[in-house]
């Protein structure tokens, strides 16, 4: 179960929507804030693989940047627990970029693509 006010991020490989649990008991989401690319800079964009296709390289890139975002957000307590839902390739994607803290602070992951969901069909999945 999700404490008050855990972070919940559903991700695919264009859009983040963040979410706060505002129930005491049990889960009830409330969005806090949306992010596209065009929200999160990376200035040290690492190079992907050759064999990958400009659109992977996009999603892939998002992926990284969304995770710098949620680290630094970690690491300047803003978040004491947090859980994930992301597309699986997504989700692979930002497991790679995971700082420990982050680490110590996810309670949960799921890959599934919730990113059309609305907060009822997330707080759903994330109870199950």
């Amino acid at each position: 179960m999700l404490s008050n006010n855990a972070l919940v991020v559903v991700a695919d490989g264009h859009q983040a929507v963040l979410f706060r649990n505002t129930a005491k008991h049990g889960i009830e989401l409330q969005e806090s804030e949306r992010l596209s690319p065009k929200h999160l800079q990376d200035e040290s964009q690492g190079r992907q693989p050759e064999e990958t296709t400009p659109k992977d390289e996009d999603e892939a890139t998002f992926a990284k940047q969304l995770v710098e975002k949620l680290n630094t957000m970690v690491l300047q307590h803003k978040v004491d627990e947090l859980a994930i839902v992301a597309d699986p390739s997504t989700l692979g994607n930002m497991r790679k970029h995971y700082h420990k803290e982050l680490e110590a602070r996810l309670v949960k992951e799921v890959a599934k693509n919730l990113a059309n969901a609305d907060g009822q069909q997330i707080a759903d999945t994330l109870k199950g």
